[in-house]
């Protein structure tokens, strides 16, 4: 009988007629996993054992400090210049408010300024100051007592400033069906008892 020639790679593992080939890794494939071994060794000493690095955390924490002082140093700079803010008249920074207030502030004021939650942006009176300053000054700091956000740290200088333009290109307009002007204290609601 003519036995086959065994293949070298062929184990002698038989598990339901399939067999097991014995196929060394290539050299470079070996080296490359133990180099990956070490390391992970070495960033695990480093980093976790000999505490000699920032963790990822510590990183982002730091990074967001860092943040923070750079945008609370750019509204202060900002909220030292208020009192010679004027109102933009450039279309792009008017558009750029136009979709911050569709946004942010349409919710509570309505789209067209008319007044919901929040007052009428339209009518002549403003409770909180008719010009220009004060309505960023408003935006800047909100009115909690009364449900508004302070948008401080939310939204960016140049930002705050593009909102308010827009805003205050609203004053004069005809919304449809306004809120009432809250200069005037509601009238009496008259109840008859007959």
């Amino acid at each position: 009988m003519n036995e086959e020639p065994k293949d070298p790679l062929l184990l002698d593992h038989d598990a339901d007629g399939i067999k097991e080939l014995d196929n060394n890794l290539p050299s470079w494939w070996v080296w490359l996993f133990y180099i990956c071994i070490a390391i992970a060794f070495a960033y695990m000493g480093y980093y976790h054992v000999l505490k000699m690095g920032p963790l990822q955390a510590e990183e982002y924490a730091a990074e967001a400090k860092a943040g923070d002082a750079i945008k609370n140093a750019a509204l202060a700079r900002f909220e030292s210049e208020l009192a010679s803010l004027k109102p933009s008249a450039d279309p792009q920074v008017l558009t750029n408010g136009l979709q911050t207030y569709q946004t942010l502030c349409a919710p509570c004021h309505r789209p067209d300024g008319g007044g919901l939650v929040g007052p009428n942006l339209c009518d002549t009176y403003w409770i909180h100051g008719s010009n220009y300053v004060d309505t960023v000054k408003i935006i800047v700091t909100g009115v909690p007592e009364k449900g508004m956000l302070t948008w401080r740290g939310v939204l960016k200088p140049s930002e705050i400033q593009a909102v308010a333009s827009y805003i205050y290109t609203l004053r004069g307009s005809n919304p449809v069906d306004p809120k009432p002007s809250e200069d005037k204290a509601p009238a009496p609601v008259q109840m008859d008892f007959e």
